[in-house]
């Protein structure tokens, strides 16, 4: 096609995608936001490792403090793994686990800094900042949470649908997918592509006035 060959209601659209005031066109402002939703019904359709490696490749660029990156994503494939992980899961949440094509069990690594003379060089002290038990397990936990946020939008960027729970004995599925004792499961999200039932109405949200304040 050439732009001679284009309508006039495709050169709207084409207009409308790059009318915004951000750096990414608005079909994909929706595709990553306005239009994705949780999944909760999933089609047979698999997820591949290729598509997974993807994902990750893209949301490991997440800022995390001192190039931290403690999470850690354990895959449920197997049949075994998947009947180990419904045994933690609670029971509103056991149907949609159970259909999902795909499973991931995103955990905090209580041990990080182990890491921090390799991924964070240009500090070699980095390691010792972090010697204290309890200063280090809130900076796993609360520098996962920024990952798993973009491990999220890094679902949709595959044009898949993510379903991401709560609902599940933490430290059930710790103790068998970590059995090291140092790691701390955050979250289980249900991956795939949508069936026709995936979706809940939306619900609101809270607008920028009710949100944001100017000091």
């Amino acid at each position: 096609m050439t732009d001679l060959d284009l309508s006039p209601a495709d050169l709207s659209e084409f207009e409308a995608d790059f009318d915004t005031s951000l750096a990414i066109p608005s079909r994909v402002q929706d595709l990553l936001f306005r239009d994705a939703r949780t999944g909760y019904a999933f089609t047979d359709e698999p997820v591949s490792d290729e598509e997974m490696r993807a994902i990750y490749d893209l949301i490991k660029w997440a800022p995390t403090a001192m190039n931290s990156q403690p999470l850690r994503i354990v895959l449920i494939r197997t049949p075994e793994a998947r009947a180990r992980l419904l045994q933690h899961v609670f029971e509103g949440n056991k149907a949609k686990t159970a259909s999902a094509p795909l499973v991931a069990v995103l955990a905090a690594d209580l041990d990080f800094h182990d890491e921090l003379p390799r991924i964070f060089p240009t500090s070699p002290g980095a390691r010792s900042g972090y010697a204290d038990e309890e200063r280090r397990d809130r900076a796993a936990v609360f520098n996962t949470a920024l990952q798993i946020g973009y491990f999220l939008i890094g679902v949709r960027a595959a044009g898949l649908v993510a379903g991401p729970m709560g609902g599940f004995d933490a430290d059930g599925v710790a103790a068998d997918f970590f059995p090291d004792g140092r790691h701390r499961a955050l979250l289980v999200v249900n991956i795939g592509h949508p069936a026709a039932s995936a979706f809940r109405p939306r619900l609101p949200r809270l607008d920028f006035d009710e949100v944001v304040t100017t000091a």
